[in-house]
């Protein structure tokens, strides 16, 4: 791929090597966050395997995404450690979000089954990637269109209008208390939905009005999108988490421009969060993996939970498949042991399979 006239290339990352030239190597990536110095690379460094912090073309633009591209570009990370590291065995370490990327590039690899974006084509490239050996699934959920859908505000009346507000699915509404009712909580969960797939809905027919006037895209914003039942009721998904999410309090963090989706093309909706369209969800691709799979989640994650590693955990469709529960938060800040424990866990699977 050439590199931008500015001199970057358009995927990078960061190789932590250990003393001894390493016969197995992890590779992590993200759908748009930057995994060149993901927190493990130097835990499983020292325990002495490779590890590719690798970011593909979207990184920090994730506004811009389609997955047939970020596929070819995970390859590209694949290739490098086979053909120059020497790496014998490969472990895509799927982490947070990047579980079910690298799913969707694993299921490739074994047999093409994506189709390109609306309005774009299939790479040739990405008929032809290298698959890897092992996959392990750390405080993951089940793919963006997914998590995305849980965590929508389905209060907002008006996509345009960030204050737009129906008080009856509104989860802050002084009407609505912890713990949420089985009713309200199934049409909160249906309304979220029906906001996914109509904003699918408009972005085919913006598509379709773009081209007919020259035009190949456009950006849009998505509000209000920590709005997930689960960060204020314990009771839902129970684990050992606290009351918030990733940014805090979410009756706060909803009203901010922070959040995921919040700025997209229409093609990026369309490959990466809707529900209907996307092929980021995770599901249909681990029922392709037959390579063996470790599933590890936290017990007090705010944003991944018990259930979504149980659902990872089955939807796998290897025989050899293993799945733990340990302490810490999503990115195993606490407690300080927990990176350490995951590493050796991981590093415990990986010895009795390379």
């Amino acid at each position: 791929m050439a590199r931008a006239g500015a001199g970057g290339n358009p995927c990078q990352g960061l190789w932590y090597a250990p003393d001894t030239k390493p016969k197995v190597a992890f590779i992590a990536t993200h759908y748009d966050i930057d995994f060149s110095e993901h927190y493990l690379a130097e835990y499983l460094a020292t325990r002495g395997y490779g590890f590719l912090g690798w970011n593909t073309r979207f990184r920090g633009m994730g506004s811009y995404f389609t997955l047939e591209q970020a596929v070819v570009d995970i390859g590209m990370g694949v290739r490098w450690l086979r053909e120059v590291a020497g790496i014998d065995t490969v472990v895509l370490l799927g982490n947070s979000g990047g579980a079910s990327l690298m799913a969707a590039y694993q299921s490739q690899a074994i047999e093409p089954t994506i189709s390109p974006t609306r309005g774009s084509r299939l790479p040739d490239e990405a008929l032809t990637l290298p698959a890897a050996d092992l996959f392990v699934s750390l405080n993951a959920h089940l793919g963006r269109p997914d998590v995305l859908t849980t965590w929508l505000d389905p209060s907002v009346t008006d996509e345009a209008d960030p204050l737009s507000v129906d008080p009856d699915l509104d989860m802050c509404s002084p009407e609505h208390t912890v713990p949420f009712g089985e009713g309200f909580v199934s049409r909160y969960r249906r309304a979220q939905t029906e906001r996914n797939h109509r904003i699918t809905e408009w972005c085919i027919g913006e598509l379709n009005r773009m081209s007919a006037g020259g035009a190949y895209d456009r950006v849009f914003n998505v509000f209000r999108t920590w709005a997930d039942l689960r960060f204020l009721d314990l009771s839902i998904d129970p684990s050992d988490r606290e009351v918030g999410c990733y940014f805090g309090d979410p009756k706060v963090a909803n009203y901010l421009p922070f959040g995921l989706a919040t700025t997209n093309t229409l093609r990026a909706w369309l490959s990466m969060w809707s529900l209907s369209e996307s092929q980021c969800r995770a599901q249909p691709h681990l029922a392709r993996i037959s390579q063996p799979a470790l599933v590890i989640q936290s017990s007090h994650d705010q944003g991944c939970y018990p259930s979504d590693a149980r659902s990872i955990f089955d939807a796998v469709g290897a025989e050899d498949k293993t799945m733990q529960m340990i302490r810490g938060d999503h990115y195993l800040q606490h407690p300080a042991t927990a990176r350490d424990e995951t590493a050796d866990i991981i590093s415990a699977w990986v010895e009795t399979r390379r």
